[in-house]
Parts: structure tokens; sequence; C-alpha cells
């Protein structure tokens, strides 16, 4: 009930307010945000957002009364320098008669406190002006701010510029970094003087790249900065086939079970480099708990919003940060800054307090009588005002390291251009519509973003400032070093430049010998998942790791690499093999029957040594050809039994060595005729010996008439002629040739000679089989026939040892490789020839040449009529 009226009481009020304002034809400020800043009047006013204070301090809601406004701690000293380092500007511009003549600018600065909500709330102050009460309904006259500079952080830029940026009020940020800013559809009228972390990222990856440290850690803001910096370094990582071991993002209210997780990661993690995304107030409860874990044998990489962080400059953050490398904005030199900066003295004015809280910050005073608390200490001395800047050395009077208060220069500078350009315009000569220009009594914030687009000037360091189509500035970065100074505190030192190439690559120049190193060896530390894999092997990736985690594996036989941390090995062409450490092709040995080779050298010696013994045979058959044993069963057949096995032995020399065109066509034809004129001649003997003994016999003595020695040369001529055409046809039609083999041995290649027809080789061995079958079986047929026709016996023990031979080379030959396979038919050829010339010719030379008597043809017939 009393709820109820409450309620009703309460909003019956406001709205006879708000009837009362409107019926005034009066704007009333409806409320007023406590807010730190610093205030100076001109024609046209710029606003400005700078972090003073680290911290913002909320106070406790109940929920039955208004809140109180929250307020900031621990003062930095080095953003107020950034702050008056945009007053300086703004006054040197003021008294420059070139730019902007006859017009004033002043200035409206505001603390954000490193808090969203403190931010937005100044910014939209900027925008909406901060007077009480407001008339002007027609909006006629300059805005309250013609631009912004900053804010100096991504997150607050982007909350700031997704409502002003509705209305085109130019923003130009001196230290918001993230690459989602770039996007002109979402921030149309948002720059800076910085370039875009999407630049930071690559130069971070290029120092990570020169020094191969493909294994590193990441921790990052929980911000817009911080994760847009680590998914853009996550993927940068990615094209160049490095890894992140740990990815953390630093929490926002300081969770100290979450900070220790954090320095447990990188405590227990084998990457040695760790790269940090974050600004420097949010990173400082991670770095004071490394330092008490004593969390050292860390390379750090710093992005550009803390590496020149004096908070960490201290001798306690040596030996875990010293050796750091950090990439920083380019440094800059600004003129009479300095002077400037000595000359501040604070007033009573409300609307300067930020200088108020500075001075007490400096001098360790206070304005209140009743003292006041500065980081944590109660101080109850008086605060004069004339105390003297100049004798004091703090960041606030440091000059000679001016970076983001070098970026907020150039954005004020960058505004005043715009604005000039925008005075100097011509009617009739505008660029805007019908070609007109902008009404300098009635400006509006999107007329001044045209011209702002297209600023192009150079400062007085030498800097040329202009803005891409995206608003972004020129990629320029320091390399900046970590190292000892001799008080034992650290300083920095810039050790080399990243800037922008051809297309989007960064190019990195670096001083390695000026580099301090945290480390015992004073040299660069080895960040790697997997140590790299040599030539000769390839990276086999680990199940469930990083693709930066893998293990060696060597090349297999006929594969190579060449590169270290090869992903797939190379098959070498045809014709080479890979070498011993698999890191080239080389030539693949060429591999063939060689006179050189000791089984060439065999295979040769038993050649000749056959042919020899053919030739001994016949020099005693020669002697002796008048003998019976000679005689008997045809000589002639015996001389030309002889002449054919000798062919056998060298038709052997055409099969060793390198294979020719002339040899591979040679090789199986003489092989093929040889061996058809010997068992032709062996079938003829046969068939000799059947006939003699069936004209021994009364109804066979009209045999041998039919089977004289004319016919027994017609047959051997006819079946030996049957081969010669055979071969002919095969030579003509598909002639061998030399050919280089791979698939046998795949580490050499075999040098042989193709048969060009299996048919035709087929046809030609079966055609001797055929032969040596027919004869195998006569001579079986007249084993029986009496002794002094036993030469039958031994043509049957030839031609089974024949037979036996070439079925065994069959399999034998199939199964061999390489000059295997050509040794096999060469020790067939030879084992053949042997066995005919042993078989048949050695009972006959034993008698003739160690038993004469028996060699008598009474002998014969005596034997003949003892066996009757």
């Amino acid at each position: 009930m009393w709820n109820t009226l409450y309620i009703f009481l309460y909003l019956s009020f406001n709205f006879i307010s708000a009837y009362s304002i409107l019926k005034s034809d009066t704007c009333q400020l409806q409320g007023r945000f406590k807010l730190n800043g610093m205030y100076q009047d001109g024609d046209f006013i710029l606003g400005g957002l700078f972090h003073v204070h680290f911290f913002t301090v909320f106070p406790e809601l109940s929920f039955r009364t208004v809140p109180e406004q929250p307020y900031c701690e621990k003062f930095n000293i080095e953003i107020f320098q950034q702050a008056q380092t945009m007053a300086f500007a703004v006054n040197e511009i003021n008294k420059n008669s070139n730019l902007l003549p006859n017009i004033t600018l002043g200035y409206h600065l505001y603390d954000n406190c490193v808090r969203l909500g403190i931010a937005f709330r100044a910014a939209i102050s900027l925008a909406t002006g901060t007077e009480e009460y407001f008339s002007n309904l027609n909006c006629t006259g300059p805005p309250p701010v013609i631009g912004i500079v900053g804010d100096p952080s991504s997150t607050p830029s982007i909350a700031i510029s997704n409502v002003l940026g509705l209305f085109r009020v130019p923003i130009v940020s001196h230290y918001a970094t993230c690459s989602c800013l770039s996007d002109r559809k979402k921030y149309p009228s948002f720059f800076r003087t910085i370039p875009s972390d999407a630049f930071q990222v690559r130069a971070m990856v290029q120092i990570l790249k020169y020094f191969g440290w493909t294994w590193v850690g990441l921790i990052y803001n929980d911000d817009d900065y911080g994760i847009y910096a680590a998914q853009s370094f996550q993927q940068e990582m990615q094209l160049f086939g490095y890894c992140v071991a740990f990815s953390e993002s630093i929490p926002h209210d300081n969770n100290n079970r979450k900070i220790k997780f954090i320095a447990g990661v990188i405590q227990a993690s084998t990457a040695r480099v760790v790269v940090a995304f974050s600004s420097s107030s949010f990173l400082i409860p991670l770095m004071e708990e490394v330092v008490l874990q004593n969390i050292t044998g860390r390379q750090w990489i710093a992005s550009e919003a803390w590496t020149t962080a004096p908070v960490y400059h201290t001798p306690r953050f040596l030996p875990t940060l010293g050796g750091t490398l950090g990439i920083a904005i380019r440094r800059g030199e600004i003129e009479g800054l300095h002077e400037f900066l000595l000359r501040l003295h604070p007033s009573n004015d409300q609307k300067n307090n930020m200088v108020r809280i500075f001075w007490e910050n400096m001098f360790r005073c206070s304005f209140e009588k009743g003292g006041i608390v500065i980081d944590g200490e109660e101080v109850k001395k008086v605060c004069t005002g004339q105390e003297d800047l100049s004798i004091t050395e703090s960041p606030y009077t440091d000059v000679s390291g001016l970076r983001a208060a070098y970026n907020v220069y150039k954005a004020v500078y960058a505004l005043a251009h715009a604005l000039h350009d925008l005075m100097q315009c011509e009617e009739g000569r505008g660029p805007f519509s019908g070609n007109s220009c902008a009404d300098k009594t009635n400006l509006k914030p999107w007329q001044l973003v045209h011209y702002l687009q297209k600023v192009n000037f150079t400062t007085g360091f030498g800097d040329s400032v202009s803005f891409d189509e995206n608003g972004d500035a020129l990629a320029i970065y320091d390399v900046m070093n970590w190292q000892p100074s001799s008080d034992g505190s650290i300083r920095i030192h810039a050790v080399g430049v990243v800037n922008k190439g051809a297309a989007t690559e960064m190019v990195l120049r670096l001083d390695e010998d000026a580099i301090y190193w945290n480390f015992e060896t004073k040299n660069p530390p080895r960040s790697v998942c997997s140590e790299n894999c040599p030539p000769g092997t390839r990276q086999a990736r680990k199940k469930g790791l990083p693709v930066c985690c893998f293990d060696c594996l060597p090349c297999r036989d006929g594969e190579i690499s060449n590169t270290t941390n090869a992903i797939d090995c190379t098959i070498c062409p045809d014709e080479f093999w890979s070498s011993s450490n698999k890191d080239q092709c080389v030539p693949k040995e060429v591999e063939f029957l060689s006179y050189e080779d000791p089984l060439g050298i065999s295979l040769t010696t038993a050649s000749l040594f056959g042919t020899c013994i053919c030739v001994l045979v016949m020099v005693i058959f020669a002697h002796h050809r008048n003998t019976p044993i000679v005689r008997a069963n045809n000589s002639e057949l015996s001389f030309l039994l002889l002449l054919s096995l000798k062919l056998c032995f060298l038709c052997v020399l055409l099969f060793i060595g390198q294979p020719q065109l002339w040899t591979c066509q040679l090789r199986h034809a003489v092989f093929g005729i040889s061996f058809v004129l010997c068992i032709s001649s062996i079938l003829v003997k046969t068939m000799v010996v059947i006939a003699v003994f069936k004209s021994s016999r009364p109804e066979g003595k009209g045999a041998m008439k039919w089977f004289g020695a004319v016919q027994q040369r017609c047959t051997v001529l006819v079946l030996t002629a049957l081969q010669v055409v055979i071969c002919a046809v095969w030579l003509s039609t598909a002639s061998p040739t030399p050919h280089k083999n791979n698939q046998y041995i795949r580490s050499k290649i075999v040098y042989e000679c193709a048969i060009g027809s299996v048919a035709g080789f087929s046809l030609l061995l079966g055609y001797i089989g055929l032969l040596a079958a027919v004869s195998f079986l006569l001579a079986f047929l007249a084993r029986n026939l009496p002794d002094n026709f036993n030469e039958a016996k031994f043509i049957t023990f030839s031609m089974l040892i024949f037979c036996a031979v070439w079925i065994a080379f069959v399999p034998a030959y199939v199964s061999s490789p390489g000059k295997y396979a050509v040794a096999v038919e060469i020790f067939a050829i030879l084992a053949s020839s042997f066995g005919l010339l042993v078989a048949i010719f050695a009972p006959k030379c034993y008698i003739i040449l160690l038993h004469p008597e028996r060699n008598t043809k009474n002998a014969i017939m005596g034997r003949v009529t003892q066996n009757k």
C-alpha cells in the first residue's frame, strides 16, 4: 500500500518537472557525473579522454538510496603527461598564425579511470555539454565539442563510437588498437594515430619468426582489445605453422584465484616465451604473482600497451621481466613540451580538479586541511600550489621517450588541420552537395569527418600524418628491450624497428648484439614443442597436440626431404634414388652382369673352360678319327655336336656385359639356334642307333639305306632351319631391346634385355624342349640295345640332365631379381652344355685315352660274341 503510494508520488513529481521544463522552452541537465577533468575555453572545443587513474572504486549498492558516484584511485602520472600534451598542442596551435588564424581552440579533458562506465559517462558529457540549462533549441552554432581525442582503450572506444558514430562525431584515438575498429561500416567516424593490432600482431609474429620461437604462451585482457588481439595472434601463428601452448585471459576483477591459476600455467608450461596483450593496469596483479612465485627463465613479449609502462621498471621486477622484448609505438620529440609541463600550477576551478589531484600525488601533500589518503597512506602536508616541478624527477617531466604522448600530439593536430581545411573552403568549390562548403557558424560533425579523412601533414619531428581508408595510421613500431640499469632498475632500450613493407608484410630490422637476454647463457632461449626435424626426416603429428608437437620419422627408401621440418617426403624421379641420409636424390646404381663382377668373371671362366674342353675333345676325336669308337654312329654327327656345344658355351658371353641392341638381338637367337643344332644332332644320333640295331636283324636289313649320311645331314639342317625361321620372325616383329627396369629392385636400375615378344621367346624355348623330349624318349626306348650300341644309354642320361636343368630353370629364373636372372639363365646354359658334353663324350674319351686296347673292332665284336 505504502510502496504504491511512494511510486505514484515519484512519477507525478517527475512528470510535473518535465512538463514545466517543456513549457519554459529550456532544456535542463537531468544529472551531472562526478568526473575528474581539465578545461580551457575557446571558439571550438576539443574533447579528450585519458585513463589518469588506474582503478575505479564503485560504492556498495543498497537499492534504497541513490548510489554515490564512483571514485578513482592510484594516479598515473605518465598518463597525466599525455593529457598535458593535449593542452600543450592546443596552446601551440592557438599561437600558430598559419593554422586556424583568428580561431581559438579550447579543450575539455576527462579521466576515464580505466572503466567503461566512467569513459562512457565522460564521452556523453563531452557530446552533450555540461551547461545546466540550454535554451537554443534550434541547435545552431558549434557543437559542445567538434572532435574527441581518445579513448585510449579499445572497449570504451567501441562503445563510444557505436553511439557518437551515429552523429558522425569525429573520434581520434591515440592508443586504441583493436583491429575491429578498422570496420568503416560500424565506426564511420573513428580514426587513430596508432597502428591497428592487425599490424602489431604481425610485428610480434615477425619477432617470433626471427628467433625461431614456435611454441609460445599467450596472456591477454578479457576485453575487446585483448580478445581481438589474441584471435588475430592465433590466426597469424597458424599461417606460419606456429603454435600457442596456452591461452589465458586476465580477469578484470583481480580474482586472486584466477591470477594464481594463470601463474601456475606459466610455470608448468614448456613454452619459454610468453606473449602478453594487456594494458599495464590489468597486468599488474599477474606480474605481482609471477614475482611472488619467482617464475623466471621466461622470455616475455610485451604489446605496445605495457612495453613502456614505468610501473614495471623497479628493481623487484628485474629478475622476472629483465630482457623483455616489446613493441612500442614510434617515439617522437615535441619541442617546448618540457618547459610547458614545468609551468603547470593548480587552480581552484573545479573543472581543472585533475591538476589538483596530480599536484597532491606529485608532492605528497593535500589541499584539504584535514589531509587525504594517497595510495593507502594518510597525507597531512598542506599543498601551497607554489611547489617547484623543476626539482622533481618523474615520468611527468621525462620527455625523452614520448610515444603515447606523441600520438596525442598528432591527434590534436589532425583535428586542427581538418578544421583548418574546412575553414579555408571557398564557396562553389566545396566538397558537399552543389559544391557547397560547411556553414562555419553552424558546423556539423560529419563535415569535419570528411576533411579528417583527407588530412596529410608533417609534424615538427618530421613524421608524416595521414589516415588510410579505414582511418588507420601508418604502421611503424620500435622494438624495445628491458635492460638492467646501474641502480638495479629496468631501463628501456630500442633495439630495432618494424614497419609495413609490401602488401601486408611487416619488415623487421634488429640489432641483435644490443639485446639483453635474462638467461644464464646470455643467448636467446629455445621455445619449441619439438626440436626441428633435420633433412632426411619428416614431421609426424602427435595425436591430440598442436601441429608444433611432432615426432621426426625418417623418409622411406626412394624418398627425400632436403629442408628442415618437412611435412612430407618427396619421391625421387624414376632414375634417381635417395642418398644414405635421405636428403638428396642421387642417380640410381645401374645393375647388370658385367665382366668385372665376380659372378660375371666366374661364369665367363666357366664358358671359356667349356669351350676349351669342346676344342680338346674335337682335337682328340680328329686325331683318332679312324678308330672304331669315333667312327661309330657317324663321326660327322659327333663333330657337329661338339661344334654346337662350343657355340652353346660361347653364346654365354653375349649375356655378360652392358646390354646393347645387337647383343640383345643375338643372345637368344644364338642360344636358340645353337641348342637346336645340338639337340637335333643328338636326335639324329639316337635315330641312327635305332636304325643300325634294326638293320642288324633280318627283317630290317634295308633300314639304313633310308637313313644314310645325306638324310642325317638334311634332318639336322631342317630341324635347325625351323629354329632360324622362328628367330627371324621374332627379331623382325618384336626384337629384344635394352631396357632399364625399375620394378625388380626399386633402389637400382636393372639394365636388361626386354624380350620384346613373350610368344616368340616361348616358341623358341618350346621348340628346344620339344626336340629334347623326343630325343629323350627315343634314347630311353633304345637303352636296352646290345652293349656295342650302348651310346643310347649315355644319350638318355645326357637328355635327362638337360631336361632336369631346364625344368629347374623356370622357377629359378622367375624368382631371381636383376642380374641374377641373367646369371640363372647362363648357369642353365652352362649346366646343360656340360651335361651333354660329359654324358656323351666322356665315356668315349675315357676309352680313347686310357683304354686304347678297347678301341678296336675286334674288342667291340668280341664283347658281342661273349654276350651271346
